[in-house]
């Protein structure tokens, strides 16, 4: 805490292979989806690359994936998020951002877990 009594946040938080249901910082509107996180579960090196991503990051990979409507593109946006996570890539290639972050997002998109 600083002298205002103000909490700073220490950091994204571990996933590990215990905790099969981890979330990410609740300031960021996603949950882990069950693909996902199976997907991260199953493959080490992936995990690894995961953890070392900012909760921004990481947010940003859920929303890419998540944000499609046919499943056959979100299986392709897993295998891609895979491939680009071992090259070391940061966040998806091409991906403004997510639209679910924005303050005007909230009117029109249910965001669950969002919190101020």
């Amino acid at each position: 805490m600083d002298e205002g009594g103000v909490r700073f946040p220490v950091g994204p938080p571990k996933i590990t292979m215990a905790n099969k249901q981890s979330n990410i910082n609740n300031k960021i509107p996603h949950k882990i989806p069950k693909d996902l996180n199976e997907l991260l579960q199953s493959n080490i090196n992936v995990l690894q690359k995961w953890k070392k991503l900012t909760p921004l990051a990481q947010n940003e990979w859920i929303c890419w994936t998540t944000i499609v409507k046919k499943t056959e593109t979100r299986k392709e946006h897993l295998v891609r998020l895979q491939e680009d996570l071992i090259k070391g890539e940061k966040r998806p290639c091409c991906w403004p951002e997510c639209p679910h972050r924005k303050e005007g997002a909230k009117k029109w998109i249910k965001i669950t877990n969002y919190k101020n």
